[in-house]
């Protein structure tokens, strides 16, 4: 679906399609662009604050795009228990960024979760879908390190 599309699918003025209008906006640019959110309050004949509200509100909704790379810290009590701070610390210092943020370059995300549900391998961190466990903060270097390799490899090819 294109960005025009989701316009036509929902009938002006009528505010109780604002979730599923928002929902269907964030699948075609992986977040809300502003000039979006701008759209869809005059769409649907809202204020565009009250958009920006329901946006910020609910954690489905990004204001930002992802990075390539999506890292989720688990920060549930057994890996909080296993130093799960220092492995969040390592990443936000190694690629600039505090947690909810993405990189310049578009490449990581980090997020944060309550559990990632892989306590036995705790402290543990998902990119991508992948799952990394036992991690120190010298592990999670060199995994940024062989991330970042693959994509220069990849831009080189």
């Amino acid at each position: 679906m294109r960005s025009e599309e989701v316009y036509k699918k929902y009938p002006r003025n009528e505010a109780s399609n604002m979730i599923a209008m928002l929902q269907d906006v964030q699948e075609v640019h992986g977040y809300l662009p502003e000039d979006d959110i701008i759209r869809v309050a005059k769409h649907l004949n809202v204020p565009t604050s009250r958009v920006y509200g329901v946006a910020t509100f609910y954690n489905q909704f990004r204001l930002t795009p992802l990075g390539k790379h999506v890292i989720r810290v688990c920060r549930g009590t057994a890996c909080h228990v296993k130093g799960s701070l220092d492995i969040l610390n390592t990443l936000e210092a190694e690629l600039g960024i505090k947690a909810g943020e993405t990189t310049k370059d578009l490449q990581f995300t980090i997020e944060t979760v309550a559990c990632i549900g892989a306590c036995s391998i705790a402290p543990v961190i998902v990119i991508d879908d992948k799952y990394y466990g036992g991690l120190t903060s010298k592990s999670v270097y060199k995994l940024i390190t062989e991330y970042r390799k693959k994509e220069d490899q990849a831009d080189k090819a």
